[in-house]
């Protein structure tokens, strides 16, 4: 482990050498906007950036979440969705720099935190610390991304002038060594551009998450003049950097969609700019949590999952449109640098709204079950002993049950279980220690129990929790054996395996597969919204859009054009529940009853 930090590091295009920001020697505000290119569809990066210029932005801000790109240990990807370098040019090209900020570990509502479950599911694996075996997995991680990333800064022609160190790590812990370790590995990498830190703005957070050396930033939604004087107590002789304004909020299945007014957000834009102060709009341009990657929170009872958007009540709407906040905040960005010099771009394109019957196929077991090879085992195993990092798991035993009701317990659950005695629905268990009552007649049953992992937790002291069983499940006061599982890693399957599942079995019962098909002449963005559905995914020509959840808030799902073929094209459906009769595109989107939420920290 290294402990000294390297020496000549070269001048970067950002510096502060006497308490004020410049680029190349002269005056400078940073005015980013969050922009996640795993978030938006890659032939869509130039028309968003485009649009974060457009509101008068001179810096795109992104995380790179290290399971996007290595989902499985050793098989690293920087093409097509994961081509992080093209976006950044793309970036320079439409007159931006760009803020890179490659973790390990980015929070972002990410599943896990944008940590791959292959390393935090390795027995004994303590992330986000100086743990040996951590460490040796992100220099690996490292040595692949930061070269790339190191090519494309200022210093070298590209568009790259800073680079953050790990990410609101007071929030987590204290353990600098930790933290010099990851800015150490960046600069030995080939970073020499700025390197600065970001936390919440309280004296616990920022005492745990920066070094002495590096430049401070905060990340906040109000009471930016208390935050820049916290930060300017602590650290006089820096500029005072918002790293993350949240000028809106993500949400959670079973809640409220949260959205922050116009006249808010922008007063608050204005109070950073008015103390001098440089800023990030935490999200400039939210963008969707595509198949299973949106992660979920704790409430210290039970787990929050994630919704399919990420579109945030951010100005740049989820299909782009350019909203009243757009307007609110470009003008008070335009009151201190002048009028943008690009022109406004034109709302992205709509299909006409039209009604599509659905056509039921395979039912929800044997439609499952023939895409799926079984593994055996004594106990139940949790989907990192699968190597499973999304998605379901069948589970099945058959345990004999003696006559009358008793309860069937499962322990460790992570997160939700359909439990099915003889193939008939028994109950949902969705709490980690839940249990429901079963009614035996003195004979062996088929006991399944369906398993979803509703998104890994990416905040806070449960990150990397393991997903499935993770103890056992008991009728009475005895244990069941003799488990097989059907891994069913939803968000891996081909168009062809899709295809098959549905096809599998005719339909039964309420649940299962189904399909609607339509043609388009030009394709353009819609919203596909599912009247009569409960609870389940969908795939659009075999690419998994996300999933659904009648809960709420969210409405309807974003379909973008590049997703679409111009002729036939196929929406294929897995409810876990209750199917409907038809499916709607729709021209608006709706993201659920409406609530104010503006972030604060009290301490």
């Amino acid at each position: 482990m290294t402990e000294a930090r390297p020496t000549h590091r070269p001048t970067p295009a950002l510096s502060h050498p006497d308490g004020e920001l410049l680029r190349h020697g002269r005056p400078h505000r940073v005015l980013a906007g969050s922009l996640h290119y795993f978030r938006v569809h890659p032939d869509q990066w130039p028309d968003r950036l485009a649009r974060l210029a457009a509101m008068g932005l001179n810096t795109v801000d992104t995380y790179v979440p290290w399971n996007f790109h290595e989902r499985h240990r050793g098989r690293v990807r920087f093409d097509g969705w994961r081509d992080v370098e093209r976006f950044l040019r793309l970036a320079q090209e439409a007159g931006l720099d760009a803020i890179v900020r490659p973790g390990p570990y980015i929070c972002a509502e990410w599943d896990n935190g944008g940590l791959p479950a292959w390393l935090t599911g390795t027995p004994g694996m303590r992330p986000r610390s100086s743990h040996g075996p951590f460490l040796d997995a992100v220099a690996g991680w490292f040595d692949r991304l930061i070269p790339r990333l190191s090519a494309l800064q200022t210093a070298r022609g590209g568009p790259v002038v800073a680079v953050q160190i790990e990410n609101e790590y007071g929030s987590y812990g204290d353990d600098h060594v930790y933290l010099r370790w990851v800015r150490d590995a960046l600069v030995e990498r080939g970073i020499t551009e700025l390197l600065f830190t970001a936390d919440g703005p309280t004296e616990l957070m920022l005492d745990g998450g920066t070094l002495p050396d590096e430049l401070a930033t905060a990340t906040f939604g109000s009471q930016a003049a208390e935050a820049a004087a916290l930060l300017r107590k602590r650290r006089s002789s820096e500029p005072f950097v918002c790293a993350e304004f949240w000028n809106g909020w993500f949400d959670h299945w079973g809640e409220r969609h949260h959205v922050r007014s116009p006249r808010s957000a922008a007063r608050t834009l204005g109070d950073i700019l008015d103390t001098g102060g440089s800023v990030s709009l935490y999200m400039a341009h939210g963008g969707t949590n595509f198949g299973l990657w949106s992660g979920a929170n704790h409430d210290g009872e039970a787990i929050q999952p994630t919704v399919t958007s990420y579109d945030s009540d951010a100005p740049i709407a989820e299909h782009g449109g350019l909203t009243p906040k757009f307007f609110a905040l470009r003008d008070q960005l335009s009151a201190l640098t002048g009028p943008p010099e690009q022109p406004l771009p034109t709302d992205p394109a709509l299909l006409a709204p039209r009604v599509v019957p659905v056509v039921r196929g395979a039912e929800l077991l044997g439609g499952l079950e023939a895409v799926s090879r079984a593994v055996a085992s004594p106990h139940p195993l949790s989907f990192e002993e699968l190597g499973q990092s999304s998605g379901l798991v069948l589970y099945r035993a058959h345990p004999k049950l003696p006559e009358g009701a008793l309860d069937m317990t499962v322990s460790g659950l992570h997160d939700r279980a359909q439990v099915f005695v003889d193939g008939v629905p028994a109950g949902v268990v969705d709490r980690e220690a839940g249990s429901l009552t079963l009614h035996g007649t003195g004979r062996r049953v088929r006991l399944e129990l369906l398993v979803e992992n509703q998104g890994r937790i990416n905040y806070g002291p449960l990150l990397g929790q393991g997903k499935g069983i993770l103890g056992h499940v008991r009728v009475g006061r005895r244990m069941v054996h003799g488990w097989t599982m059907h891994p069913l890693p939803l968000d891996e399957w081909s168009a062809q395996e899709v295809a098959r599942a549905a096809a599998a079995t005719g339909p039964r019962g309420p649940a299962g597969f189904a399909t609607a098909r339509f043609t388009v002449d030009e394709p353009a963005d819609t919203f596909l919204a599912l009247p009569g559905f409960a609870k389940g995914f969908v795939w659009v020509n075999g690419f998994l859009l996300g999933r659904y959840w009648e809960i709420g808030p969210q409405v309807t799902l974003y379909l973008p054009a590049p997703l679409l073929a111009s002729g036939g094209n196929t929406v294929t459906l897995l409810e876990l529940e209750r199917l409907g009769e038809w499916i709607e595109l729709r021209d608006a989107p709706e993201l659920g009853e409406v609530e104010e939420y503006v972030e604060t920290f009290s301490s």
